[in-house]
């Protein structure tokens, strides 16, 4: 995930980890150069020869703030290093303050996937997702999502989940599914071992389970929800597909606006960086030793506690950032959500195991909805 403005937002979202990382950089403009845009998209896009279809992803901080010209200016670059026959494509992840006409036309033309951030209902979304002047932001998120919507980008939507909005499930899932017509809804659980805003660990399973009740009797097949689609992906014995619930980690890094390649999004700190692109490339600093023990340690590291865990296979002890709680044997490593996501995957075993023998059969997985009506 490339973020061109660092951690610099035009929100303030109270449950946001990213927006401290501006204190790593104190004299930077967090404005990715175009010598690091050129660099980064070269080593990315050419270390792919034989990839059909690249996917570019920018995040932030708020990637829109660079304005619509550095947008542009990637494209064209993406299309100078792709190899006869490739296809460069790029997603975006906004809080959609500052979507307009052009913007939309520009994401229309070069079929961009956009990501928009919204937290639920207007009251359940301002809860947290305030900007600078601690004003509600909701009106003006739908008013970027009525432009995408006007413009027939294809757009997803990313919901945090936290102790302000974890025990709405229904009325988030409803209000997506029914009112924004979202066909694609990413649930992020809100987790800080410090903070009263993370969702609970009983919550986080109970949301998950209310939500699969609806979706499993109703929406397999026209709703995508990827927790559930990894779910299906581990009881069916293939990888997962998200990185929170793979054996082992570390392929989803994060380029900074100046070139810096951290480990992972959720670890930009000085001891998880891996170098600067500028200086050796990305995928040398990917193979790197350091960056291989990192995401090797997701699996060794597990406490014996979940190492025998009958739930193992469907979890791997989600992120290892989330891993600070004990065992009931006093064991450190414990997951925070582990009780919530063991109710969980052991509610929805018997609809998982039906999927999967459809799967295996050749047969539509959205049969299970007959099943369990």
């Amino acid at each position: 995930m490339a973020k061109p403005t660092g951690a610099i937002c035009n929100l303030d979202c109270a449950y946001c980890f990213f927006l401290e990382k501006e204190k790593l950089y104190p004299e930077s403009n967090f404005r990715m150069s175009d010598d690091v845009l050129k660099a980064y998209l070269k080593q990315y896009i050419q270390s792919q020869p034989r990839v059909a279809e690249i996917m570019v992803t920018w995040q932030g901080g708020e990637p829109t703030l660079m304005g619509l010209d550095f947008f542009k200016k990637a494209t064209e670059y993406a299309n100078q290093f792709k190899a006869r026959g490739q296809r460069v494509s790029f997603a975006i992840q906004t809080n959609g303050v500052l979507l307009d006409d052009d913007w939309g036309k520009f994401l229309r033309i070069h079929r961009c996937l956009v990501g928009i951030s919204i937290d639920g209902t207007e009251l359940l979304h301002d809860t947290y997702r305030r900007d600078k002047g601690n004003k509600p932001t909701f009106k003006h998120v739908i008013a970027g999502l009525n432009i995408l919507k006007k413009h027939r980008v294809e757009t997803n939507i990313l919901c945090t989940v936290s102790a302000a909005n974890g025990d709405h499930p229904l009325e988030i899932y409803r209000y997506f599914r029914d009112e924004l017509k979202a066909a694609y809804i990413q649930f992020i659980p809100v987790v800080d071992r410090d903070e009263a805003y993370s969702v609970r660990p009983k919550q986080w399973g109970d949301f998950l389970t209310t939500i699969f009740d609806k979706w499993v009797r109703q929406d397999v097949g026209k709703v995508f929800i990827p927790t559930f689609e990894a779910a299906l992906a581990n009881f069916y014995g293939v990888s997962a597909g998200i990185c929170v619930f793979n054996e082992t980690c570390g392929a989803a890094l994060a380029l900074e606006h100046n070139g810096d390649l951290y480990a992972c999004d959720h670890y930009v700190d000085p001891e998880y960086l891996l170098g600067n692109i500028t200086e050796t490339p990305m995928p040398a600093l990917v193979a790197s030793e350091k960056q291989q023990a990192f995401g090797q340690a997701k699996k060794d590291d597990l406490p014996k506690f979940c190492q025998t865990c009958d739930v193992r296979f469907a979890c791997h002890g989600e992120c290892p950032k989330n891993r600070f709680a004990k065992t009931p044997d006093g064991e450190d490593g414990l997951n925070y959500l582990c009780e919530g996501y063991k109710a969980f995957f052991k509610h929805i075993d018997a609809p998982m195991k039906f999927m999967v023998n459809e799967l295996q059969n050749q047969r539509s997985p959205a049969s299970v909805m007959k099943l369990f009506n």
